[in-house]
């Protein structure tokens, strides 16, 4: 085993200049995503190695080399171009987790277009408004999607090609067009549009849990970041396998699911199934993963199933385990000890962010429930909520908020430049989460800040509350909220669900509430438990407590486009 860094000793040798240098890139020269994700790696000797393996939900499996993912985005750039695409276009990634997903991304940055990738399982309404929002210029979806922009393509006069990639002999309307993929003549070469450090890259949506989705604009330039933090991390290292479970309709899935591993040079596999215990720990230990980057939804469905499942694979390919996505209770962290004989590394981003930001890294001692450490060459604190200056003591909650000025930043929302301003105060950029630093420096997070609950003048973050009832047996997952209160303004509300075996019952409230009464303050403690079938979620894994706050105080919940149940 190597030695790894310690955290001092990485502050002190890591740098976004070092990035630049590793990727082979001189500020004010073209910087393409696209070519840096292929044919780099091609003429850095590693044309052969493969670049992904991708299996479906039957089993069936694909396998690209880091060749063949040049070659084949070159042919997708190029049929691009030959219908019209121009740089700084949007071009729409509307599709399963096929091959063309992943592969077609790096094609569009080629082109100077900018990549819009969208979760598949979208409605036709959510697809219209993301896409009327860019004013879109061309779509590339499956047939089984298809009758979804057929739906709505009369009410978007900007889209001018539908391109579907399975279409096989079946009849295309107008403004539809099919390409195959790996049927169409391959173009060994593709003048790769020379796009600068600061051109539009990627447009990723926000989630949209609270108001409109905002389209978060990213630039080439952000490459540089997810280089990096993948390298360090992820602990990405030449001959790994990697498995990123994430959609590329979701940040994750782009940045570390596309660009930080192939940018890297690192093989990744990808598995176009639902979730199923059985099925991925079998995936696991088929494809010899070695480094797994997963979300605590996805983690909190695995401890569902107990330690006994894992055990019965062969995992001992696994090296490294992290997550992204909301916070990681320290339960989990616990669990995946028990489970696979390592913790889950617990990593803090955002959409805006492009990259991770604050982080446990390799080898860093980790405090179970804590977010770790801001990566080297980002500034990271937390700030008083009404001066917007920093907060000197250590355990008081304040605003995350970060230096602006790291490659991966997004650059703008689009057509929103209110909600872009609203973002920064003081000099510093505004992640719209709570937390508190401890004397060593690791940042503890209390929750969205439109999620914090103030009781009696006191400030109670849903997250400590929540992590207090995931350590009883019975509970799966949990969500507090406020309450309205004519006393206190506000008291805490636990919506919970129950693992398999348990049924609610006012006994088993009481022992929850005598349980959790050790670890909470009396401000803390919830008032009062319901018990619910499941929680509201984003795609992307994220409780929604909004959604349960206006039920408690009788108010709209405006958008739920990314809601996955209600």
């Amino acid at each position: 085993m190597r030695n790894l860094p310690s955290y001092e000793e990485l502050l002190s040798g890591l740098s976004w200049s070092l990035a630049e240098r590793e990727l082979g890139y001189q500020p004010g020269e073209p910087l393409n995503i696209g070519w840096m994700c292929s044919d780099r790696i091609c003429r850095l000797g590693q044309a052969d190695k493969l670049a992904l393996i991708w299996e479906d939900y039957l089993g069936n499996e694909k396998r690209f080399t880091f060749d063949d993912l040049r070659v084949l985005s070159n042919t997708i750039a190029s049929f691009l171009v030959e219908l019209g695409i121009q740089p700084g276009e949007r071009v729409c990634l509307f599709l399963d987790r096929v091959p063309e997903l992943y592969i077609g991304f790096v094609g569009i940055l080629k082109t100077g277009a900018v990549a819009q990738p969208l979760f598949s399982a979208f409605g036709d309404e959510s697809l219209f408004v993301r896409l009327a929002d860019a004013k879109t210029s061309a779509i590339i979806t499956q047939k089984k999607h298809l009758h979804k922009v057929r739906k709505i393509r009369e009410e978007l006069p900007e889209l001018r090609h539908i391109i579907v990639v399975d279409a096989g002999d079946s009849p295309l309307q107008a403004r539809e067009v099919a390409f195959r993929m790996e049927q169409a003549p391959r173009v060994e070469n593709f003048a790769v549009y020379p796009t600068t450090a600061e051109s539009p890259s990627v447009l990723h949506y926000t989630s949209g849990t609270t108001g409109q989705p905002k389209g978060a604009q990213h630039v080439h330039y952000s490459i540089v970041s997810q280089y990096l933090t993948a390298k360090i991390v992820l602990d990405l290292r030449p001959d790994d396998t990697y498995w990123c479970n994430a959609d590329p309709g979701w940040v994750t899935g782009t940045s570390y699911g596309i660009v930080g591993p192939w940018s890297n040079g690192i093989t990744q596999v990808v598995l176009d199934s639902g979730f199923n215990a059985e099925r991925w720990y079998e995936f696991l230990a088929k494809r010899r993963v070695t480094v797994w980057y997963s979300a605590p939804t996805a983690i909190r469905l695995l401890m569902k199933e107990g330690t006994d499942l894992p055990r019965k694979h062969d995992l001992s390919s696994l090296r490294y385990l992290a997550s992204v996505g909301e916070p990681l209770n320290g339960e989990a962290v616990i669990w995946s000890e028990e489970a696979f004989g390592k913790p889950f590394h617990d990593t803090f981003w955002q959409t805006e962010t492009g990259s991770i930001v604050i982080t446990n890294f390799p080898g860093m001692p980790i405090k179970p429930g804590s977010m770790g450490k801001p990566f080297p060459g980002i500034t990271a604190t937390v700030l008083n909520p009404r001066t917007y200056e920093p907060v000197s003591q250590p355990g008081v909650a304040g605003l995350i908020a970060l230096r602006p000025g790291w490659p991966s930043q997004f650059r703008y929302y689009w057509r929103n430049e209110a909600g872009f301003q609203a973002k920064f105060k003081n000099g510093w950029y505004l992640c719209g989460d709570r937390a508190s630093l401890d004397a060593d420096g690791y940042f503890w997070f209390m929750g969205r800040d439109d999620d914090v609950i103030n009781t009696g003048g006191h400030l109670v973050g849903p997250f400590e509350i929540e992590s207090a009832l995931l350590e009883h047996p019975a509970v799966y997952e949990s969500a507090a909220v406020a309450k309205p209160d004519p006393v206190n303004m506000e008291v805490v509300k636990a919506y919970v669900t129950l693992k398999r075996g348990y049924e609610p019952s006012p006994d088993l409230e009481l022992e929850i509430m005598n349980r959790i009464r050790k670890r909470l303050s009396p401000l803390a403690m919830p008032q009062e438990i319901e018990f619910v079938d499941s929680l509201p979620k984003t795609r992307s894994g994220k409780i929604v407590r909004r959604i349960l706050r206006c039920k408690e105080f009788h108010e709209p919940v405006g958008d739920l486009s990314t809601v996955m149940n209600e």
